[in-house]
């Protein structure tokens, strides 16, 4: 029996076994509200449509996409594409989206939203992932991004308890910085704060990720989960 309730606080990691999250206005908001990119609002759905001032970005968030497929990013001249599903976390798509800005030269509030210059190698390797046959994967073997260059789909971001359903898409053209922001903000050791409810269902019923409590703890809570993780028996150590 789980001791956490429903609408319990906790934290979670690895990120990537976290789901998504409810933190959608960290995605969107800042375009809308820092950068004023034109959006459209469907309140009966939850539909939400940016486009950048000069028309070349897009952005589309759709909570009811049957794919949950919910997030999408689209570029024309050159077309590429981004699309992050329903179990991506919310900080590494966040992580695109606020860096979409600088790609059209507005540096405005740069220094509150860095752009990774860190090689995903480089990341992996920060970060204990494992580097082989054009793909890297965690350390538990769950999450691996694919890099095809000869594909439509370049890099491909996949979860091995969500197989047909990619964490995070992106085709050709796509600028790999983005990617680099992703892959950084999904690798990234520190927990995420999630409702438990929240957490998908494989999380919560397997032996892989770490569920701490937000609340009753006796030191901060991301402090609390970072001791817990070291306290875990068979935790991986540093490669060499």
């Amino acid at each position: 029996m789980s001791p956490y309730a429903h609408d319990d606080q906790v934290m979670v990691s690895p990120r990537y076994m976290a789901g998504a999250g409810d933190r959608i206005a960290d995605v969107i908001g800042p375009l809308i509200q820092l950068f004023e990119w034109n959006h459209e609002h469907d309140a009966a759905t939850g539909h939400v449509t940016i486009d950048s001032p000069d028309g070349s970005l897009f952005v589309d968030f759709a909570p009811l996409h049957p794919r949950g497929q919910w997030v999408t990013v689209a570029h024309h001249e050159p077309y590429w594409e981004a699309v992050f599903s329903r179990q991506a976390p919310l900080e590494a798509v966040a992580a695109v989206t606020q860096a979409l800005p600088q790609l059209l030269g507005d540096v405005r509030h740069a220094d509150r939203i860095p752009i990774t210059d860190m090689s995903l190698d480089q990341i992996a390797e920060l970060n204990d992932w494992s580097a082989e046959d054009g793909a890297l994967t965690s350390p538990d073997l769950y999450c691996r991004l694919q890099h095809t260059p000869g594909e439509e789909i370049a890099w491909q971001v996949e979860h091995v308890y969500f197989e047909g359903a990619p964490l995070a898409t992106f085709t050709q053209d796509t600028p790999e910085c983005l990617v680099r922001n992703f892959f950084s903000h999904l690798t990234a050791p520190m927990a995420v704060e999630r409702v438990f409810a929240d957490v998908p269902l494989s999380t919560r019923h397997g032996r892989t990720a770490l569920i701490t409590p937000v609340r009753g703890a006796a030191v901060n809570a991301h402090v609390h989960h970072a001791l817990a993780q070291l306290d875990r028996p068979g935790r991986p150590g540093r490669r060499r």
